[in-house]
């Protein structure tokens, strides 16, 4: 019997999400009569955990990490660790740990149905989730049980806004209140300073930034032209870094606009869509102009700054991303996509394995039934309803996730044995 089967629970959380998700979740896992504690590893994460009594500062260097985790986990008995994104380096030593240890590891991303949904897998998430290694038809299989109907998004979800703020706060103790960690080290390529900075600037420019975005909509859904999508991701996000063939943004944005301008009829036009918090760290349209020029095809491409994706996917002809979670509302809506990194929605039956000129030139129609199998395994199994950020999202969250987190099962092999919880209609939050 593992570690984690014979002993009362006793959760030991790392980094989570910025604001006090982490801490509401661990509340409620104390209130169930588990056991809980907390490592900080600089200011922001101990400003966010408002019970001193749990939390364990980590001040030392990257390398003591693995001795230091191998400690706690022996001194506070513990049984499961809680984490969000399993690739940043401590995160990754720590599951490296706990699974030689035969530990639970507990991992929250954001949702795969982002932004109405999170992702809560056990093991791993992204490239290194479960669902890499299912095929649709044993998620086929595994919904023979299940008459569930997949539940719509609501039409709005108003946390975009705190997800800034929470991250500017976050990035504001790090840079200002972190002299006890001394030895911190971000995990991003940029000085804490510079995120700080960035964030900032992201909250002062929205109004400014939502009227160009307004106006740049308007124009391409008007401009009476057939045109083609590429959803763009954020560089140093950890899907792109981590499970992606590019180094860098740019490589990408070269090899779409060259295989546009080879492939795509002379009438189509290609729109760049930012990720919504996209910052500004990564010069895309002063490179988007450059290549557009160079490749011929300037007046026939355009750049979209954010906001919401749907009023741009309803007309277009194709979508490309590297990995993007937004590559599900390409396939929900039947729109072929292709896609070059690995992404859990990456299946053959609905991702085009067609060479890129040939894609925007004639797109093969996905397998939408197929699709639709999958999104109704995925909203039975690791996609809980609510958010990390806005306060309504995280009540919704922690209605459903603490009872799965409990469970002895994971959420893919409880679709399996029949003991998954039903999941509640999601609510229109305004």
């Amino acid at each position: 019997m593992s570690t984690a089967t014979a002993k009362k629970p006793v959760f030991l959380f790392l980094q989570g999400p910025h604001g006090p998700f982490f801490h509401r979740l661990g509340r409620m896992l104390q209130r169930a009569g588990a056991g809980v504690w907390r490592v900080g590893f600089n200011a922001g994460d101990r400003a966010f955990w408002f019970q001193p009594s749990t939390y364990i500062p980590f001040r030392g260097a990257l390398g003591d990490w693995e001795s230091t985790f191998d400690a706690l986990v022996a001194e506070k008995n513990v049984t499961d660790i809680v984490l969000y994104g399993d690739t940043r380096p401590v995160h990754a030593t720590a599951v490296a740990r706990a699974n030689a240890l035969g530990l639970r590891v507990h991992v929250f991303e954001e949702g795969y149905l982002r932004p109405f949904w999170v992702t809560y897998e056990r093991g791993g998430s992204n490239g290194n989730s479960r669902l890499m290694d299912t095929s649709v038809a044993q998620m086929q299989s595994a919904l023979e049980r299940s008459d569930m109907e997949a539940p719509m998004p609501p039409s709005h979800w108003g946390d975009m806004r705190q997800h800034v703020f929470y991250g500017a706060l976050y990035h504001w103790f790090v840079m200002f209140r972190n002299g006890q960690y001394r030895n911190f080290r971000t995990h991003r390529d940029l000085p804490v300073i510079k995120e700080f900075q960035l964030y900032v600037k992201r909250l002062l420019l929205m109004p400014l930034q939502g009227l160009e975005r307004r106006i740049a909509t308007w124009r391409i859904r008007n401009g009476g032209f057939p045109y083609h999508l590429a959803l763009l991701q954020l560089e140093h996000d950890s899907s792109f870094k981590m499970h992606s063939p590019f180094e860098t943004m740019t490589e990408f944005l070269e090899l779409v606009i060259r295989d546009f301008a080879k492939g795509a009829p002379q009438h189509h036009h290609l729109v760049f869509k930012a990720h919504p918090l996209e910052d500004g760290r990564v010069p895309v349209r002063r490179s988007l102009k450059e290549m557009a020029t160079r490749y011929g095809v300037s007046k026939r491409v355009h750049y979209v700054r954010g906001g919401k994706l749907a009023q741009l996917l309803n007309d277009a002809r194709t979508a490309v991303t590297v990995n993007s979670t937004a590559g599900q509302q390409v396939l929900w809506r039947g729109i072929p996509l292709k896609t070059f990194g690995s992404a859990v929605y990456s299946k053959p039956e609905f991702v085009s394995d067609q060479p890129l000129a040939q894609f925007f030139k004639a797109a093969e129609r996905p397998d939408n039934r197929a699709y639709k199998d999958y999104r109704r395994y995925l909203l039975e199994t690791s996609q809980v309803p609510g958010g990390f950020y806005s306060t309504i999202g995280r009540r919704q969250l922690l209605r459903h996730v603490v009872d799965m987190m409990l469970s002895s099962e994971d959420p893919y092999d409880a679709l399996l044995s029949g003991t998954a919880a039903p999941r509640q209609q999601l609510r229109v939050v305004n």
